[in-house]
């Protein structure tokens, strides 16, 4: 039995559990693994607190050329230290892994393996350097991430916590779009606009909603808190709260059949949604 098996919603609040069982996962992996050790003293037991595990891990991964390991490091150590709320944030974002994504058994594997995860983690850093002013800086985050993930994430877009992006592959989300809290999706989302026009052009994605692999939400428009969207889904319209959408064009085919579409992970679609 692990150090999880208790409540994960006491575990959140406290900071300091979140580090120590990821400490203790990280010991047992080199037990059971040594020739991982240098990878996981490096990206875990090396460092004093989540911040500085995840500002290593962000500035190893995007590193180039083109900028080195150290400006990206200073660069996340800043922000960690300037943003408590990064740090929060990404508590929440592994919790929510941890939570929905049956193939994490340990906290460790998000922040070591998971590019859903490291890619969320970039995109707050790009994201806090948008709000900085510092534009070109965040699109260079931003380009690298694209490169590195196959995530492409604006700098200026909202994400709320608790973000669970699973498999990660081929996700864009564009400059306006806002996502909730508790959102949930898989890979070959896009939150997109239509066409050419500038302007506030992208969807706002409410609380909870369960977005399935490969949909497509288009537009100024709002996907209501609660729902689920089908896989494969094009939605163009506005989508009221708790109910589930499928189709191209996506239309609305019953409720979303649970109160936490996006914590129970429930894509299937039963005869009855189709009445």
């Amino acid at each position: 039995m692990t150090m999880l098996s208790a409540a994960k919603a006491p575990l959140l609040a406290d900071r300091d559990a979140i580090w120590a069982q990821l400490r203790h996962e990280a010991r047992a992996a080199v037990a059971d693994e040594p020739l991982l050790g240098s990878l996981i003293h490096a990206g875990l037991l090396h460092h004093h607190s989540l911040e500085a595990a995840l500002a290593f891990r962000f500035s190893l991964k995007l590193a180039s050329g083109e900028m080195s390991e150290q400006i990206l490091r200073e660069i996340a150590d800043q922000a960690y230290a300037a943003s408590p709320q990064l740090g929060d944030a990404a508590r929440a974002d592994l919790m929510a892994v941890y939570d929905r994504d049956p193939a994490t058994h340990r906290l460790l594997q998000p922040v070591l393996f998971f590019k859903g995860f490291q890619a969320l983690q970039a995109y707050r850093m790009a994201h806090w350097l948008w709000q900085e002013g510092r534009r070109d800086m965040a699109y260079f985050v931003q380009m690298r991430c694209s490169e590195c993930f196959g995530v492409d994430i604006h700098p200026a877009a909202r994400i709320g916590t608790g973000i669970m992006i699973d498999h990660a592959h081929s996700i864009v989300i564009g400059e306006t779009a806002t996502v909730g809290n508790d959102v949930s999706m898989l890979h070959s989302v896009t939150l997109g606009g239509t066409g050419k026009e500038d302007g506030d052009r992208h969807p706002k994605i409410g609380d909870g909603v369960l977005i399935g692999a490969g949909a497509k939400v288009l537009g100024n428009i709002r996907i209501g808190s609660h729902s689920r969207i089908a896989a494969g889904s094009v939605v163009l319209h506005e989508v009221p709260p708790c109910k589930t959408v499928a189709g191209v064009p996506a239309r609305v085919i019953g409720d979303a059949g649970c109160p936490e579409p996006s914590h129970s992970m429930n894509h299937l679609l039963g005869a009855e949604d189709y009445r």
